[in-house]
C-alpha cells in the first residue's frame, strides 16, 4: 500500500464511502493521513449522580432501576429509564435508538457518558454513550480523535479508515535527515502520523504535532524558494518605459501622498521597467492608501499599451474600485477605458465585457474571480494585481497570471504581519510596506466595555445616526446556538429593531446568504439606505463606507487580534471622527489582555507584534486566528518559532544541496515536487 492509492482499495470502502471522502477533499491514502483531527476527546474519570450539573458531561457507573420503556414523541422514538448508582439516581433517555431495549440488560452494570440537561425541575442524562467498565478503562488511556465531518461522514468511519490505512502502509524512509531531526528536536515521521491520529496521551500528541507543523512550514518554504528562483529568471516580455503621466496624476490629486506611498510607488515603477518580471507584495495597514498605488501602476501599464487587471474578493468592493478608477481617469483627463467584470452581471453584460477585453479596447479590468474564467481572453496583459491577496489561492493567482504572457504581479494585503514573519511567508515576493496613514485621517477612538454598557452604546449610535452617520455591529455567530453563549446576527437584529425607531433601518449580513443578497445589502448600506448593519466577520474585507463612524463588536474576546484590527478598519475611512466599541463578555468582567492592546493602539504592525508575544504554544491543535494563510495544523503566529526553525533548516539544506540531487535528499525532492504540483494550490497565500 502506498500514499497514492485510492481509498476504494481499502477493505470496506465502497464507491459511496469513497465519494463521501472526496467531498471532504480526501482522494487517496496520503490525503487521508493528512486529514488531521480537529480536536481530541479525553474520557473523564467516573463520577456519580450527586455531581450532575445542567450542561455538564457526566460519567457514571450504574444499572437501570427499571426496564427501558419506549414512547413516541412527535414522530420521535424515545427510550427511557432511570439509572441508579451508590449516590442516587438520574433519569436517562435516548432518541431514535429503540434497539437499546433489546441490547441493554436491566440488572447489568454499565458506564454511561453523556450531557446533563434540565426538563422542568428534573435533571436528565441525555443520549449517553454506553460502555462496559473494561471498554471505558481502555478508552481513558488515550485521547480519542474528533474529525471535521461532512454530510454522510461519521467519526467512527474516519477512525476505522485511518486505522486500516496506517496498519497497511509502508511509510518508508523519513525524508528529513537525522541531522535535521536532531537539531530541531523532531520526532520521526511514521511516529508523528500515528500519534497525531491515535495519541497515547497529550505529550505524545504534542510531539507529533510539532513534527508535522515543522514539515508543513519546511516544504512550504522550499516551494517558495523554487518559485522565487523561477520568477527571478523570468524575462520581462513587455518593454515598459517610465512616463510622466503617473507623476502628473500624483501632482493633481486633491491630497498629498505620504512618504511611504511615494517610496512604494518608486519601488513598483522601478520593478516594472526592469528586464525581469515584477513579483511584489504591498503590505499596508487598513486605510493606508494601497489602492491609489495600484491605480498608478495600472496607468503606467496603459501608457505602455498594456492591459492590467485588479482582482478583489467581493463584488461590492470590485464595483467601488471600478467607480473610483473611472472617476480618477475622468478627473485626470486620461483616455483609458476601465471595464468591470463580476459573477452577478447578466449574460449580455458579461459578453460585452469579454469583447472589450479581448479586443484590447478595455485597458484596465476590475473584478472578482470572474476574471479567471475560461471565457475571458486578454489582449497584451502586462500587470496582474490581487487585493486582499490572502483571500485568493495560488491556483487563482496563477490562473489570472496565465491569462497574459508572464505579466508583472502585484499583490496587496491589509493584514499586518511582523516583518520577520512576512519575509518568510512571502519568500517568493519582494515586500513593500506602507507604514503611514494619510494626514487627514483621524485615529479611531477605542473603548473596551462590559455588556452593561450596551444601553449607552445604543444611545451613542443613535446620536451618530442623527448626525447623518452609520454603524456596524459585529456578532460572532449567525444564529442562536444551545452550545455556545454568544451574540448572533439574527436575534440581535430582531432585538435592535425593537429598540431603535422605525425610521432607523437595521439589516443583517452573514456568510450563509446568497451572493446577490449580500451585494444588495452592502449597496444599500453604501447609499445610507441602511443605518445599522448587524453582521458576522464577512465585512472584514468589505466595501469602503466613509460615512460609517461606529464599529461595535460583541463578544470581542472571541476574535483574534488581527481580525479585530481588520474589523475596526471598516470605520475611520472618512473625515469624521470614528469609534470602535469592543464589548467583552468575559465572565470575570475583566477584558482579555489582547483587547487592551487594541484599545491602546491603532497601529496594525505594533498590534501584530504584540499578538505574537501573547500567543504561547496554543491549544492542542493551535489557535489559527491569523487569517493570513491556512495550513492544516500550523499557525504562523502560534508556531512562529517553528516557522523560523523551518526557514533556517531550508536555508542550510539549499546551501549544501541547492538542487536536492544528493541520494539522501531524493525522497525529499519527490515530496517537494508533489507538493508544488498539488498541495501549494490548496493553500491561501
Amino acid at each position: 500500500m502506498n500514499r497514492e492509492m485510492t481509498l476504494d482499495q481499502l477493505k470496506g470502502v465502497g464507491e459511496k464511502t469513497r465519494m463521501v471522502f472526496e467531498k471532504a477533499g480526501v482522494y487517496n491514502i496520503g490525503d487521508l493521513l493528512s486529514y488531521y483531527p480537529r480536536t481530541y476527546r479525553k474520557f473523564n474519570e467516573i463520577s456519580d449522580t450527586s455531581r450532575a450539573q445542567e450542561g455538564e458531561e457526566l460519567v457514571i457507573y450504574g444499572r437501570f432501576e427499571r426496564a427501558l420503556t419506549l414512547q413516541y414523541i412527535k414522530r420521535l422514538q424515545m427510550v427511557s429509564s432511570v439509572i441508579c448508582d451508590g449516590a442516587g439516581s438520574i433519569p436517562v433517555r435516548w432518541f431514535n435508538m429503540p434497539y437499546l431495549r433489546n441490547t441493554l440488560k436491566k440488572d447489568a452494570y454499565y458506564v454511561f457518558c453523556g450531557k446533563v440537561s434540565k426538563k422542568g425541575n428534573r435533571l436528565i442524562l441525555d443520549q449517553p454513550s454506553i460502555y462496559s467498565a473494561e471498554q471505558y478503562h481502555e478508552l481513558q488511556k488515550q485521547l480519542q480523535p474528533v474529525y471535521v465531518l461532512t454530510k454522510g461522514m461519521t467519526n467512527t468511519m474516519i477512525t476505522k479508515t485511518v486505522r486500516q490505512a496506517l496498519d497497511g502502509l509502508d511509510l518508508g524512509a523519513d525524508y528529513l535527515s537525522e541531522e535535521i531531526r536532531g537539531k530541531y528536536q523532531l520526532a520521526q515521521y511514521d511516529y508523528a502520523v500515528e500519534q497525531i491520529h491515535f495519541p497515547m496521551d497529550e505529550h505524545h500528541m504534542m510531539l507529533a504535532r510539532r513534527r508535522l507543523v515543522f514539515d508543513e512550514f519546511f516544504i512550504f518554504i522550499l516551494a517558495l524558494r523554487r518559485f522565487k528562483e523561477q520568477r527571478e529568471e523570468t524575462k520581462n516580455h513587455f518593454e515598459i518605459r517610465k512616463t510622466d503621466t503617473a507623476e502628473q496624476v500624483i501632482r493633481n490629486l486633491p491630497y498629498d501622498l505620504t512618504d511611504a506611498q511615494k517610496r512604494v510607488w518608486n519601488e513598483i515603477r522601478n520593478d516594472m521597467t526592469k528586464e525581469t518580471v515584477m513579483s511584489r507584495l504591498i503590505q499596508g495597514d487598513v486605510g493606508s492608501g494601497k489602492t491609489i498605488i495600484a491605480f498608478l501602476a495600472m496607468i503606467l501599464a496603459a501608457e505602455n499599451g498594456l492591459q492590467s487587471s485588479l482582482m478583489v474578493p467581493t463584488e461590492v468592493l470590485a464595483r467601488q474600485h471600478f467607480d473610483a478608477l473611472a472617476k480618477l481617469l475622468w478627473q485626470q483627463n486620461l483616455p483609458y477605458r476601465p471595464v468591470l467584470l463580476t459573477g452577478s452581471m447578466t449574460v449580455k453584460e458579461k459578453r460585452a465585457a469579454y469583447e472589450l477585453i479581448a479586443s484590447g479596447e478595455a485597458d484596465m479590468v476590475i473584478g472578482t474571480h470572474a476574471l479567471i474564467q475560461e471565457k475571458v481572453t486578454y489582449c497584451r496583459m502586462g500587470l496582474v494585481i490581487t487585493d486582499e491577496q490572502h483571500r485568493f489561492g495560488v491556483k487563482q493567482r496563477e490562473a489570472l497570471g496565465e491569462k497574459g504572457e508572464e505579466p508583472h504581479t502585484l499583490v496587496m494585503s491589509a493584514t499586518p504581519i511582523p516583518r520577520t514573519l512576512a519575509v518568510i511567508l512571502y519568500g517568493d515576493l519582494e515586500i513593500s510596506v506602507i507604514d503611514e496613514l494619510p494626514a487627514n485621517r483621524l485615529p479611531v477612538k477605542n473603548c473596551v466595555v462590559g455588556t452593561g454598557y450596551r444601553k449607552k452604546a445604543y444611545d451613542f449610535i443613535a446620536n451618530e445616526i442623527k448626525n447623518g452617520h452609520q454603524a456596524y455591529i459585529i456578532c460572532p455567530m449567525v444564529e442562536e446556538s444551545e452550545q455556545i453563549e454568544a451574540e448572533d446576527v439574527l436575534s440581535y437584529t430582531a432585538q435592535l429593531r425593537k429598540i431603535f425607531p422605525e425610521k432607523i433601518s437595521v439589516e443583517f449580513l452573514h456568510g450563509k446568504m446568497k451572493p446577490k443578497e449580500k451585494n444588495e445589502i452592502m449597496e444599500r448600506f453604501l447609499k445610507n439606505e441602511i443605518q445599522i448593519l448587524v453582521s458576522t466577520t464577512v465585512v472584514e474585507v468589505g466595501v469602503n463606507v466613509p460615512n460609517a463612524t461606529v464599529m461595535m463588536i460583541e463578544n470581542a474576546e472571541r476574535f483574534g487580534l488581527a481580525q479585530l484590527h481588520q474589523l475596526r478598519g471598516r470605520v475611520g475611512r472618512g473625515n469624521a471622527q470614528s469609534y470602535c466599541i469592543m464589548v467583552s463578555g468575559s465572565e470575570n468582567g475583566k477584558p482579555p489582555k489582547r483587547l487592551e492592546i487594541l484599545n491602546k493602539s491603532n497601529d496594525g504592525f505594533y498590534i501584530a507584534s504584540e499578538d505574537l508575544k501573547l500567543r504561547g504554544p496554543g491549544d492542542l491543535l493551535g489557535v489559527r486566528q491569523s487569517g493570513i494563510m491556512e495550513f492544516k495544523l500550523g499557525d504562523v503566529f502560534t508556531d512562529s518559532v517553528l516557522l523560523q526553525n523551518a526557514c533556517d533548516a531550508a536555508s542550510d539544506l539549499l546551501k549544501n544541496d541547492p538542487e536536492l540531487t544528493q541520494p539522501r535528499h531524493m525522497v525529499l525532492r519527490k515530496r517537494l515536487e508533489n507538493y508544488m504540483s498539488n498541495e501549494l494550490k490548496k493553500l491561501n497565500l
